[in-house]
């Protein structure tokens, strides 16, 4: 256990308000944790708090949203507490909904190894559900589905709700979609939390269990919480309410995805006796960058109003910018961050804020990184792409990947269902429905259901048929696998394997764009090269140099195939420029931030596409924008700068553009600045260059005495 003055030690560098926070156990307690006002720090230290007091580390609960933000979290609470933060449950809402479903899923009819669905499967199956609609419009119904169950409804349910003949339509392919699901054993992203809320509900026993196991529970980030969420925290708490809720309604940016304030609105009727606890100091920005935010934000109706302050000093005047398109936006954007360097290198100091990580360009959608990205790679400025597609989650790859993992655990049956339809081997989901109940039946996986004496009696002799032949293809494949050694044999493996399943025509069959169908087969081809390097043997470097690396078979490269969606670099590690969207920033910080296209139509994004029939829906939109205008400002700790366009492009036009509104309600002073960083830098330079040739002068008049 924690000694009282190790604790007492920890909280003695919170504020009045934190430790107000951190000391408050016996019932529910509402932190309403502004931008930069250490959330996460109060979080870890309550767990440190609720050790003290008695509580054991299993006994707490802290549900986060992200798994970077629970690793995060999981090492302040190592850092506190030691070897008992290993006995916190540390998680995001779905992880601890595969905990619960595979302890106590059974009462729902789920095998403990049930499949969790990824995006492509999903699709795939609704596609078939539907009668093999095209890709887009199942990724729409799938949206559709999601909502529904977000919002804790199944199949009947919306049904019932449906609202015209396109949602009653939807409602009965989700029926479909559902059978399937349970045909296979499997669960997809929703069912992680909208499940484990049928068990607390539906299931005494269950329910009792849970309430017993956790003596409190923290959530972080809880103005994401959608409505399944919030039901099953209650839930988890039961009548006792012993939960801490961390959150701000000022960041409530997810409404698009089926994140409610009204989550937030409920807390005080649910829980008449809820503690609220505000944290207004913020230790991240300057007076001048959190009186732009809090003058920003001022609009939005309040449920709490609160007011952020800092005792950084009043730093820097925020920039506000105006560019004549986006490419001389991108242009200004590097002279801006080069002059912030140079800037740096005048300084006494000599080191603070110059490196390339200390500067982030936000922005409101995807495509406008496209500019930067020219500007960055013309001015050689390293830089990445926050949020960006990872190569390991390209479908083709994954495709490859199913392959792998299935030679590895013919038990998986996620991989089996992506194998044996990817490409399409004449074994339809009808088939694989029929498959799934026999294997639950007699409690097998799909593969081993492939061979089993009774298939015949469920399934037409064709179908078992077509189904043994992938099995026998498999386990030769594993064979070959095994005695595969060495890189110039796994290019060849890997070569023949592609030819045999024809997976290139498949690329090419399934899409509409012949450039398209290329890039991914060029991925593919990558994937295929990286796979047989790491076989070892004699291998060229990217210099043409020659080397020898220890040679394994392919198999057992195979092997570490479930690891490869987390090889990347740390984010952390890489001394680069970060370009990302305002979602993507939630929870980070930069010394120097950019917000970049600040106009109407993209923030706030395009609120004259509703019909007008939908007054109110404007406003509620209109509000979620400003939020996201708030959160980009308070990224920044040290100078932030607002650009916006006279010209931008709409499709392959160029309009006239016009400053957001959100650039009005910062309330900047009229002095503020409207510099062309240009010309700093220019200025900057010819400083450089005055200080060289001075310490020039002086080194040769030293010599001359």
């Amino acid at each position: 256990m924690s000694s009282p003055s190790a604790v007492s030690s920890a909280t003695s560098g919170l504020n009045l308000a934190q430790q107000e926070a951190v000391n408050y156990m016996h019932g529910p307690c509402l932190v309403l944790a502004g931008a930069g006002s250490g959330k996460t720090r109060v979080i870890t230290q309550k767990i440190a708090r609720l050790i003290q007091a008695g509580l054991k580390p299993e006994q707490i609960a802290a549900i986060t949203f992200t798994n970077k933000a629970a690793a995060e979290m999981r090492e302040r609470a190592k850092a506190l507490i030691g070897k008992q933060a290993k006995g916190v449950l540390i998680c995001t809402f779905h992880a601890l909904g595969v905990r619960m479903l595979r302890q106590d899923g059974e009462v729902l009819g789920l095998k403990p190894q049930f499949s969790i669905l990824d995006s492509d499967d999903v699709t795939s199956i609704i596609k078939d559900a539907g009668g093999s609609v095209d890709a887009a419009t199942a990724r729409q119904w799938q949206w559709t589905i999601s909502g529904w169950k977000n919002m804790g409804l199944n199949a009947a349910q919306a049904a019932a709700q449906a609202n015209g003949d396109e949602e009653r339509q939807i409602a009965l392919v989700m029926a479909r979609y559902e059978e399937r699901l349970a045909a296979y054993q499997s669960v997809d992203f929703d069912d992680l939390v909208s499940l484990p809320l049928k068990l607390l509900r539906e299931h005494e026993a269950v329910r009792s269990k849970w309430q017993a196991a956790l003596g409190h529970v923290l959530v972080d980030e809880y103005q994401d919480t959608n409505a399944t969420q919030y039901e099953v925290l209650k839930l988890l708490v039961g009548e006792r309410g012993r939960f801490t809720a961390v959150g701000d309604d000022d960041q409530s940016i997810y409404g698009w995805r089926g994140a409610t304030l009204d989550n937030l609105k409920k807390l005080p009727q649910d829980y008449p006796n809820l503690k609220v606890v505000k944290l207004e100091q913020n230790y991240r920005s300057t007076s001048a960058i959190l009186r732009a935010a809090n003058n920003v934000i001022g609009p939005n109706p309040k449920l709490f109003p609160k007011t952020l302050f800092s005792e950084l000093g009043e730093g820097e005047p925020v920039r506000v910018l105006d560019c004549d398109s986006e490419e001389h936006e991108a242009e200004r954007v590097v002279a801006r961050i080069q002059s912030l360097r140079a800037g740096a290198e005048l300084q006494p100091v000599g080191s603070q804020h110059k490196e390339w990580k200390d500067f982030c360009v936000l922005y409101r959608a995807n495509h406008m990184a496209k500019p930067f990205e020219k500007a960055f790679r013309k001015a050689q400025i390293p830089y990445k792409v926050s949020g960006g597609q990872s190569f390991f989650d390209r479908a083709e790859i994954k495709d490859l990947c199913s392959w792998m993992v299935l030679l590895v655990n013919n038990d998986n049956n996620q991989a089996f269902i992506r194998s044996v339809t990817t490409p399409k081997r004449g074994i339809g989901h009808t088939t694989l429905a029929a498959l799934g109940k026999f294997g639950d039946q007699y409690k097998l996986s799909l593969f081993e259901s492939l061979f089993s004496n009774s298939l015949s009696s469920v399934l037409p002799a064709k179908a078992v048929g077509s189904l043994q032949e992938f099995g026998r293809y498999l386990n030769d494949l594993e064979y070959r696998a095994k005695r595969t050694v060495g890189a110039e044999d796994a290019r060849a493996f890997l070569n023949d394997w592609l030819k045999e399943i024809d997976y290139e025509k498949h690329l090419y069959d399934g899409e509409d764009s012949e450039k398209v169908a290329a890039a991914r087969w060029s991925n593919v081809m990558d994937f295929c090269d990286w796979m047989a390097q790491r076989c070892g043997g004699q291998i060229d470097d990217a210099s043409g140099a020659t080397l020898e690396k220890p040679t394994k078979t392919m198999l057992e490269v195979v092997q570490t195939i479930a690891l490869l969606s987390t090889i990347s670099e740390r984010e952390g590690d890489q001394d680069v420029v970060t370009l990302s969207t305002l979602h993507a920033s939630k929870g980070l910080e930069w010394p120097h931030v950019v917000l970049a296209g600040v106009n109407e139509g993209l923030l706030p994004f395009k609120l004259d596409d509703d019909d007008g029939s939908n007054t109110g829906s404007i406003e509620v939109r209109l509000q979620e924008e400003r939020r996201l205008m708030y959160v980009g400002i308070t990224r920044a700790q040290r100078t932030l700068a607002v650009n916006w366009l006279r010209k931008r492009k709409k499709g392959r036009d160029m309009i006239p553009g016009v400053p957001s509104r959100f650039i009005a309600e910062m309330g900047l002073d009229k002095t503020t600045i409207r510099e062309d960083p240009r010309e700093k830098l220019k200025a900057l330079r010819a400083e450089f260059a005055k200080k060289a040739a001075d310490a020039a002068a002086a080194a040769a008049a030293s010599q001359g005495r």
